[in-house]
């Protein structure tokens, strides 16, 4: 007998729309790809019971966000903003304030992000609202080694070149940031932390791919990559992302050309995550960027081993790269206190690489307005959509949260809950 409700991917999305069918008192199905859940959060849990290091999302931002809800109670800030802050400039480590001088990138994305930058007239406009922040900084005169430092700020924080990203786009996103408050903040027990809340009391399917799902109005039938008895529902939600859906990940025959063209607008920035385990702690907290485009962002804490490297887009290769050689010289040349220290154990999380993300998170991508809406769109009141793809980017849990429980209203309303 068919469920009521087939979710499609165990990450914040899936899980928060399956906790609420399921109060509901919906039948839920849920397949999940990979051996584990949590979708693109992944928390290294040191051996030693010391803090826990994300190499998927990193962390909670916004005081008001309803992520404490799940958890209980908010964490602390994050040890980010604790941190001393350095930055590499044509292969010099110097102190983050180095850069403040004329136009620093984080001052730069501050007047980009204004509401008026993205429209006509504003300070630094290209007049056009689909201008890329390319054609931004064009405008606003910024050249030489301050461009290059802007352009590598903006590929790191939103995970594309910035002629791919889209002004206005970036500028939606950082407004619908702002509405969970102000800061960032760890959780305490990792990111896994809110995964594992979420999923209490669910039966979730693991390493269960879905090669294809066929969907005709109340009837979706999902085949799995394995073979076996397909699962058949009366509804199903997508979370995956579209690029996944594009490349034949989770085929779908059958999707409006609509529906396509918004897949296209919806790219992933590469990204690629490694922790790496040293036999020396550091003497010192720091969060170091790399303007050069080598290494992305990195972070060490004060009196713990593991050094932290965060790359995306063209800085992902070079964690990737770094990740399958010697990967000692590109931590030396970030934190010179760890050029003696011996490497205990590595650990990568290549999202750009894995099959069932195939990148780090959606880029507000230029043309791109209104895709993650025409993404998220119901088929037939059949076939339901969710995931950061459908809200815009970057990616944050409250966003993934948000869209699994409107999906879930939705599933309800269409099998008559």
């Amino acid at each position: 007998m068919p469920v009521d409700a087939l979710i499609v991917g165990a990450g914040i999305s899936g899980l928060k729309a399956a906790t609420e069918l399921c109060n509901r008192g919906i039948s839920v199905a849920i397949l999940e790809a990979r051996a584990t859940i949590g979708g693109r959060v992944r928390t290294h849990l040191p051996e030693d019971g010391g803090p826990p290091v994300e190499l998927g999302a990193q962390v909670v931002h916004g005081d008001a966000n309803p992520v404490w809800e799940v958890l209980g109670g908010r964490g602390p800030v994050s040890a980010y903003r604790r941190s001393a802050a350095r930055a590499v400039v044509a292969d010099r480590l110097v102190d983050m304030g180095a850069l403040a001088r004329g136009n620093p990138p984080w001052l730069l994305e501050a007047r980009l992000l204004r509401p008026d930058a993205a429209g006509t007239g504003g300070t630094g406009s290209t007049g056009s609202t689909g201008s890329s922040v390319e054609r931004w900084l064009d405008a606003a005169g910024i050249v030489q080694q301050e461009r290059r430092i802007a352009e590598e700020w903006f590929r790191q924080n939103w995970a594309a070149d910035p002629g791919l990203l889209e002004v206005r786009g970036l500028a939606a996103a950082a407004r619908r940031a702002a509405q969970a408050g102000t800061d960032q903040f760890d959780v305490p027990g990792g990111m896994i932390s809110i995964v594992e809340r979420l999923a209490e009391g669910l039966e979730i399917r693991t390493g269960e791919p879905v090669a294809q799902l066929d969907f005709s109005p109340g009837r979706v039938t999902a085949h799995l990559v394995g073979g076996g008895t397909p699962v058949v529902a009366r509804t199903a939600l997508v979370t995956v992302p579209p690029s996944v859906v594009l490349t034949g990940g989770l085929r779908i025959p059958g999707l409006p050309p609509g529906k396509l063209a918004a897949a296209r607008r919806l790219p992933l920035g590469d990204a690629c995550c490694a922790v790496v385990t040293l036999s020396d702690p550091a003497p010192e907290s720091v969060v170091v960027f790399d303007s050069d485009g080598r290494s992305g962002f990195a972070r060490c804490v004060r009196d713990r081993p593991e050094v932290l490297l965060v790359g995306k887009a063209s800085a992902a290769a070079g964690i990737r790269a770094g990740a399958a050689g010697p990967i000692g010289p590109m931590v030396a040349r970030l934190f010179p206190w760890a050029a003696g220290s011996r490497i205990r154990g590595t650990e990568v999380a290549d999202w750009g690489a894995e099959p069932w993300s195939a990148g780090g998170f959606t880029y507000p991508s230029v043309g791109g307005a209104g895709a993650p809406g025409r993404w998220a769109e119901p088929i037939a009141d059949t076939l339901f959509f969710a995931g950061e793809a459908t809200v815009g980017g970057p990616a944050s849990v409250q966003g993934a949260m948000s869209s699994g429980a409107e999906a879930a209203g939705l599933m309800a309303k269409a099998v008559g809950r």
